[in-house]
């Protein structure tokens, strides 16, 4: 028996009565080390985001990948795009052409 799968808009947090998009960030880096001990220090930045808590991982090819809730995505967006997360992603080795960044906005239900 075949089973069909539901993809639907996903379940996010709340902050405030608000939904929390989480947004995902993958890149290649220099240094998968160096660039976890400069991660670590990027707390200001990443209040500006609207976001409390991140969860990263790293790969194969020194890639990581890094997602947050935020509570607000527009404050996520202009401050991903400044030139402090610019200067920030250079002292930590990002390679800033191999940035993604994904809005998770879908969910599978199985």
């Amino acid at each position: 028996m075949h089973r069909a799968f539901e993809v639907r808009p996903s379940r996010k947090p709340h902050w405030k009565g608000v939904e929390m998009p989480r947004v995902l960030v993958i890149a290649e880096v220099e240094n998968l080390e160096d660039w976890e001990r400069g991660f670590r220090t990027h707390g200001d930045l990443f209040r500006q985001m609207g976001v409390s808590r991140m969860e990263f991982g790293t790969g194969p090819g020194n890639r990581i990948a890094v997602a947050g809730d935020t509570n607000n995505l527009d404050a996520y967006m202009k401050i991903l795009d400044s030139p402090a997360t610019a200067e920030a992603m250079a002292s930590d080795g990002v390679k800033r052409e191999t940035v993604q960044v994904f809005v998770l906005n879908k969910e599978l239900t199985v």
